[in-house]
């Protein structure tokens, strides 16, 4: 009888013994799967148009409020994304992002995911320092002079070496220009591009890696037209970036997937025009 006893005790051992290990390996290999076949879908998405936009100042750190023009294109891109299911949203800090996603959000029936929102300053614009708020062209004719060009000639020049390479250029020469005029404590000076570059390929790797973990699938981020083509150009650097920037509430889509982000869209529009359709 004792013997019985030891022999059922000693399988009953074996068997949890067992148990513990096959389920361990089954979460070890859960996890494996999980993160080998795990791919998320970031919709990088320019704001809507701001107040600032409309009678064309730069506004890279400083802000203003979406126009009403603004306010409705962002609740038509709304609209036109109510068949994609958001398991994460990720804004820049500045107003006009967050008001865009919100709109986004309640416009696609997706409302409480307000609530959490990851709030990221690493994905503002560009910083332009003390040229911050002034007409583009006079900040634009600015740089053109340092270079030996004219505002014309300046344009023409973006033009040929393509959008992301310009505004790369553009950054490092405006924060040589505005080191002279920075005040210690005052202002921020405009950043040089190694700057913008870190900041904005940190926080999408970073939003990536805690998507990963919370096993979201579709990310929407909301950011600023310059800070996307950035982002591009840095995934890709034959990729097709639009001349003249990003409209606003344009949404380019990239996919992550074991280790690699690829862009599937620039610049699309067709959002918005299906939630125009949706009325």
């Amino acid at each position: 009888m004792k013997l019985k006893k030891m022999v059922v005790g000693a399988v009953l051992l074996l068997m949890v013994l067992a148990g513990c290990s096959n389920g361990t390996t089954k979460e070890e290999e859960k996890k494996a799967d999980t993160k080998e076949n795990s791919e998320v879908v970031i919709y990088l998405a320019r704001h809507g148009k701001t107040m600032l936009n409309t009678v064309d100042r730069s506004q890279g750190w400083i802000d203003a409020p979406l126009t009403p023009a603004g306010v409705e294109v962002a609740e038509q891109l709304g609209k036109g994304l109510s068949d994609v299911k958001f398991d994460k949203v990720v804004t820049s800090d500045s107003g006009r992002a967050i008001e865009t996603a919100e709109l986004v959000l309640k416009n696609n029936g997706q409302e409480k995911l307000t609530k959490e929102m990851t709030k990221d300053k690493r994905l503002r614009e560009y910083n332009f320092g003390t040229y911050e708020g002034l007409m583009n062209e006079e900040m634009l004719t600015a740089v053109a002079k340092e270079q030996g060009k004219t505002y014309e000639q300046y344009n023409e020049w973006m033009k040929e070496v393509g959008f992301y390479k310009g505004i790369i250029e553009f950054a490092d020469v405006l924060s040589e220009l505005d080191k002279k005029n920075v005040e210690e404590g005052v202002n921020w000076p405009a950043e040089d591009s190694k700057t913008i570059v870190a900041r904005l390929t940190d926080g999408l790797d970073d939003l990536v890696k805690d998507a990963e973990k919370e096993g979201a699938h579709n990310v929407l981020v909301v950011s600023h037209g310059m800070s996307i083509i950035t982002l591009l150009g840095e995934l890709d650097a034959d990729a097709d970036l639009p001349d003249g920037g990003l409209k606003n509430a344009s949404v380019s889509k990239v996919t992550y997937k074991d280790g690699k982000y690829t862009i599937d869209s620039v610049n699309d529009l067709s959002y918005v025009e299906k939630g125009k359709e949706s009325k």
